[in-house]
């Protein structure tokens, strides 16, 4: 096939960008077939009408929209803007016309009509597990704030209701809550739960847990949850902090600084939940949601939070292909 301009020009490119890294990784780490597989049963297959847009050309669309942060139409633009993601998606637009927004915006419809972003969710971590990645013997849990539009200035002339406000410190929030469960030892999410943003965390931790661990960690916001009914038949240790206004009390004694470590221990511990909700809100760029209720926000958070479980495991997997080469 004849090389065009556009592809000879990337070529000769002498500074390969942090976008070109980032797409290059994204490229090496996800199991595309795996994925693949997943979608096939729901994609259609073209018996009517114009034939459809290749379904992993679809799926590369949708990873990209969903890592750099962009709506349907910031995709659709990305693509004639940006050489490096048309090349990751597999777009020539010499020969072919690109994907449009409502085209990506069908597709993701079809993701969230039939959860196949948890399928994805799950063939990503059934991937990091065959490669023994994810130990399962204990969870961390945890809850992040992820704001929604508080205008009114839309066509319902009210804002979402699935939405609520909670209060952080002394700051009222509005929006919705992402709880998480995550592997204690690799650092990598293996439940991801969807809230509005006034249910308190530790009603939702018997959600987070995927049965099999024995011991679960969590932070002040879950004092208490060892004697909830629902968490009551759970053979498990519960490691939950100390309350802040309790620790700073502590005694001046042997014994006060001794549970003072044992409090510095259990939060060093508890800091690996803080890396997927940092490839999730500043590297992915989700502070805010992008569509109306918490169903459609919910499945986009089980993409993001797959894709960051891909990045935080990269050293690891990197040095797996590694042994694998040699």
């Amino acid at each position: 096939m004849q090389t065009t301009f556009s592809e000879l020009e990337y070529a000769a490119k002498k500074r390969i960008t942090r976008r070109d890294r980032f797409l290059a990784d994204l490229e090496a780490l996800t199991p595309w077939s795996r994925l693949l597989e997943k979608l096939e049963p729901f994609y259609p297959k073209g018996e009517r009408g114009r034939p459809p847009v290749g379904l992993e050309r679809m799926l590369r669309l949708y990873v990209a929209q969903q890592c750099f942060g962009l709506s349907d139409e910031g995709a659709e633009d990305a693509l004639y803007d940006s050489q490096a993601i048309r090349r990751f998606v597999g777009v020539d637009l010499a020969r072919e016309t690109a994907p449009d927004a409502t085209t990506l915006l069908r597709f993701r419809r079809l993701l969230e009509t039939h959860e196949l972003t948890r399928a994805i969710f799950d063939a990503i971590n059934t991937d990091l597990a065959e490669k023994g990645l994810l130990l399962r013997e204990g969870t961390i849990v945890d809850a992040t704030l992820i704001a929604a539009p508080p205008s009114v200035k839309n066509r319902e002339k009210k804002r979402d209701p699935a939405m609520h406000q909670a209060k952080k410190g002394n700051q009222w929030h509005f929006g919705m809550k992402a709880h998480i469960g995550v592997d204690a030892d690799s650092g990598l999410v293996h439940t991801v739960v969807g809230t509005a943003a006034n249910v308190n965390d530790v009603t939702q931790t018997h959600a987070l847990l995927h049965g099999q661990e024995k011991a679960v960690h969590g932070d002040a916001g879950y004092v208490g949850v060892e004697k909830r009914a629902e968490n009551a038949d759970l053979d498990v240790a519960w490691h939950v902090a100390m309350r802040p206004g309790r620790r700073k009390q502590l005694p001046d004694t042997a014994e006060g600084a001794l549970l003072n470590k044992i409090e510095h221990l259990k939060a060093s511990l508890r800091a690996k939940v803080e890396h997927p909700f940092r490839w999730v809100k500043n590297v992915f760029k989700h502070r805010k949601v992008r569509y109306r209720g918490l169903e459609k926000n919910t499945a986009q958070l089980h993409t993001l939070f797959g894709f960051a479980n891909l990045f935080i495991a990269k050293p690891r997997l990197m040095a797996l292909a590694g042994e694998g080469a040699s």
